[in-house]
């Protein structure tokens, strides 16, 4: 439980920087470029490249921090597993910012950011952590990718013989 806990602080803390990159972006985005005023569907482009940028910083902290000791060697397929979780916790936003303006009509700066950076990112931060910890990011799935010859963490594991995965504390 002690473990669950502080990978649930770091995947926090890790968030908390990817909600910083995702919002500020979004808004810069938002408000320029990407005006409603000027693009009719500019905040839901805004959001898709605010939360594409988000991604990959959340994969290398989520990678080498929250989940370090149980991510693969395999950083291509690591991180294609990893996007596909990401881009469904971005459709969750993108669907909350759609609801909010096309079904609720709240058009403002900040409904978009209610809907998207407060209702959509506690959904899809449920929806990520739990697809991260049991898919990309599980020690027992990586210790069955190593069984089958399937490498974690730089070191090759005979076939038949799972590494040891350390817990994270």
């Amino acid at each position: 439980m002690r473990s669950l806990i502080a990978q649930l602080a770091r995947f926090g803390a890790v968030g908390a920087v990817g909600l910083v990159v995702d919002v500020a972006i979004f808004n810069a985005l938002r408000i320029t470029v990407l005006s409603p005023d000027d693009v009719a569907s500019g905040p839901f482009w805004a959001k898709v490249i605010s939360t594409s940028v988000a991604i990959v910083v959340n994969w290398i902290g989520n990678r080498y921090w929250t989940f370090g000791a149980q991510r693969q060697s395999k950083a291509a397929r690591e991180g294609l597993e990893f996007a596909i979780v990401s881009v469904g916790g971005m459709l969750i936003g993108l669907l909350c910012l759609w609801v909010s303006r096309e079904v609720l009509g709240y058009t403002s700066l900040l409904a978009d950011n209610i809907a998207s950076n407060v209702v959509g990112l506690a959904l899809g931060t449920a929806f990520r952590f739990t697809l991260y910890r049991v898919w990309v990011f599980n020690p027992r799935r990586v210790a069955r990718l190593s069984t089958i010859g399937v490498t974690t963490r730089g070191q090759s594991a005979p076939t038949g013989e799972a590494p040891t995965i350390q817990a994270s504390s």
